[in-house]
């Protein structure tokens, strides 16, 4: 399974919603809070092309976008061969 990353704030629902999906998925990933850790805020910034918005989530360091994108994919038939990549 590729490596997932997911930047995220404690208080938000979309947050929570898209960490719901991949652990239904039975994907693991890195959670980076970016309110406790406000420095790596600009990386994620960076890594995902300007997006300031949380949930921002890497897959295998290619960025799927946040909690819409990722259920998109789901419903789409994608995020599953990205998961198993």
């Amino acid at each position: 399974m590729p490596e997932i990353t997911v930047y995220t704030k404690d208080y938000c629902p979309y947050c929570h919603a898209a960490k719901e999906l991949l652990r239904k998925k039975g994907a693991a990933f890195t959670e980076v809070d970016i309110q406790k850790h406000p420095e790596r805020r600009a990386e994620m910034i960076q890594k995902a092309g300007g997006r300031t918005t949380v949930p921002q989530i890497f897959i295998g360091g290619q960025h799927v976008g946040g909690c819409d994108d990722i259920h998109d994919l789901d419903g789409a038939g994608k995020l599953d061969p990205l998961l198993k990549a």
